[in-house]
């Protein structure tokens, strides 16, 4: 069966992807490098859950089989209501309602017009639907037609990365900009800090005109804040100047990431993958085999063959080290540190999904304790590189550039939070051990 329609679903000799990097290549037995391709959404995408060891792939609120070797979550036992339809059905149902809410929020960005909170509220709901119809193409492979299933696969991640990047840059410098705030004490957080208020209140009274002169003057206020005993001071005269860099850059990244989903969304490829899933609306491109095995059969070994890379995933994490508080392992810049834990929630995304098609009524809320975690370290990740970009900016002042160093040693801290927030939630419970 070959869908009809346009675009995608007629050129598999197209070559497509988006930028590099951004997405995977494909579906591959026992490893998970086709990840991204599956689900790609970019930053700021929604909480996604986790499994624990100890809990069924599924979730603890149904029975779960163990497998024969009688090691590892088993698949949950869905009874009659999956026994009770073909693969085919349930496969094409969800599918069919993540393309109806797909083209939805299509027309709503469409009618949303001069609305920008409207607009970004129907991006955000765009790329919800085709993250699911990614990964349930991607996780349920076998039973698609696989060259059209991969065509669109990569299509809707082109698309969902695309127009991830300009909310990925505004929360970002909200982000930094309310760190920078925090760690000078311009924010309502810092006047809560013992002895802190009060030595400011000091200051005030017994040297007002200090404080007018430095106002008024840069020169007077590179005095004072050298003559300052404040060690806080260094941090203080050049945050300005790191808060305006960070502005300025994330600022014109947002603007070309705006402008460059505008152009994403009235191209002849976007007007492709829009068709595909229009297509998909009504004819899900099944294999002639998912019509003839039965749900309970067919789908649960591939949604647990999700769960079990995720697994795998999970195991090669330095969980022992990251269980201890202030244990400083996530304080270097190195990306290749924070990729596992990156892959790691990408595979989340696919373990959900594939949940979501077999089992959607169950819910569990370590799920979402971890899923948060995992978003927090990816948010704290791309802020420290953000600050670490910005203080690598030529001829910019030391006070600028040690303001930025802070800063970023700030959001790797968060990182480092972020990873013992997740072992807490994905380790067994254990008596808390001492650092």
């Amino acid at each position: 069966m070959t869908p009809g329609g346009a675009g995608v679903a007629q050129r598999h000799d197209q070559s497509t992807g988006g930028p590099a990097g951004l997405l995977g290549i494909g579906y591959e037995p026992g490893r998970a490098p086709g990840t991204r391709a599956a689900v790609v959404d970019g930053p700021y995408g929604g909480n996604d859950g986790m499994y624990g060891p100890d809990d069924t792939a599924y979730g603890p609120v149904t029975a779960a089989r163990t497998g024969d070797d009688g090691a590892g979550p088993g698949t949950p036992d869905l009874g009659a209501e999956l026994a009770s339809h073909t693969a085919e059905e349930v496969l094409a149902d969800y599918l069919h309602q993540q393309s109806a809410d797909f083209l939805r929020s299509l027309r709503l960005h469409r009618e949303s017009g001069s609305d920008a909170e409207g607009a970004g509220e129907a991006a955000r709901q765009l790329r919800r639907a085709a993250r699911r119809i990614s990964a349930t193409l991607h996780t349920f492979r076998p039973l698609t037609e696989e060259d059209w299933a991969d065509q669109l696969r990569s299509e809707l991640g082109w698309l969902s990365g695309t127009l991830a990047r300009e909310q990925a840059c505004a929360a970002r410098r909200e982000r930094l900009m309310t760190a920078l705030q925090r760690l000078t004490g311009r924010g309502p957080e810092r006047g809560d800090r013992t002895g802190r208020g009060e030595r400011g209140k000091r200051s005030d009274r017994t040297a007002p005109s200090t404080t007018a002169a430095a106002a008024s003057s840069p020169s007077a206020s590179s005095a004072t804040s050298s003559s300052d005993p404040d060690p806080d001071g260094a941090l203080s005269a050049g945050a300005a100047r790191a808060g305006a860099l960070l502005d300025r850059q994330l600022t014109l990244a947002r603007t070309r990431a705006h402008s460059a989903a505008l152009q994403a969304l009235g191209s002849s490829r976007f007007h492709a993958v829009a068709d595909s899933v229009a297509v998909l609306a009504s004819e899900a491109p099944l294999d002639r085999t998912a019509a003839e095995l039965p749900a309970d059969e067919a789908l649960p070994p591939l949604a647990e063959q999700a769960h079990r890379r995720l697994a795998e995933a999970v195991a090669a994490l330095p969980l022992s080290r990251a269980g201890y508080p202030y244990n400083a392992a996530a304080l270097a810049a190195d990306q290749r540190q924070d990729a596992p834990w990156h892959q790691v929630r990408m595979l989340v995304r696919l373990s959900r999904y594939a949940r979501e098609v077999i089992a959607p009524e169950t819910s569990d809320l370590r799920l979402a304790e971890a899923g948060r975690a995992l978003e927090w370290h990816r948010d704290a990740a791309e802020a420290a590189a953000a600050a670490a970009a910005a203080a690598r900016t030529p001829r910019i002042a030391p006070a600028t550039a040690y303001a930025l160093g802070v800063l970023h040693a700030d959001q790797r801290h968060e990182v480092e939070a972020a990873r013992f927030a997740f072992g807490r939630v994905w380790l067994p419970r254990t008596p808390d051990r001492k650092g």
